[in-house]
């Protein structure tokens, strides 16, 4: 085995049942046994966002440009800017996204369970009160 190149993707536009808004990625990695890792580049145009979802085995985000959000369920809003990185645990449901007036990409890092079980559960949209309409002031 030796270093290699690795094919581009296209850009996709993602799916109306797991984003609100218009969002778009490329699937830049989708590793071959005994990899399972997955990695994603996202770009969310104001205030798009995704479902709330869950990943079996978590996700790491990486915020490359712009202003977002990401949020767990019944855990406090936590703004994204860039060059931070969030972690979500396995299991736990969230939401993340651009905010309202800025576009916003990351970097997704997760992993396959390798088990036949899907690598990310998808629920609802969000509710128009569970999205924030405004970046909350920083203290």
């Amino acid at each position: 085995m030796s270093t290699e190149l690795q094919p581009k993707a296209p850009t996709v536009k993602g799916p109306e049942a797991w984003f609100t808004g218009d969002v778009y990625f490329n699937a830049y990695y989708a590793g071959e046994e005994p990899s399972r890792a997955r990695l994603n580049l996202v770009r969310f145009t104001p205030g798009a966002h995704t479902a709330w979802h869950r990943h079996a085995v978590g996700q790491t985000l990486h915020v490359t440009e712009g202003l977002g959000y990401v949020q767990s369920r019944g855990e406090e809003l936590i703004v994204l800017h860039p060059g931070d990185t969030v972690y979500t645990p396995p299991g736990e449901w969230h939401w993340h996204g651009a905010t309202a007036e800025h576009f916003m990409c990351h970097l997704a890092l997760w992993e396959s369970p390798g088990t036949g079980e899907p690598e990310t559960e998808w629920g609802d949209l969000l509710t128009d009160g569970e999205y924030p309409a405004k970046v909350p002031p920083v203290e």
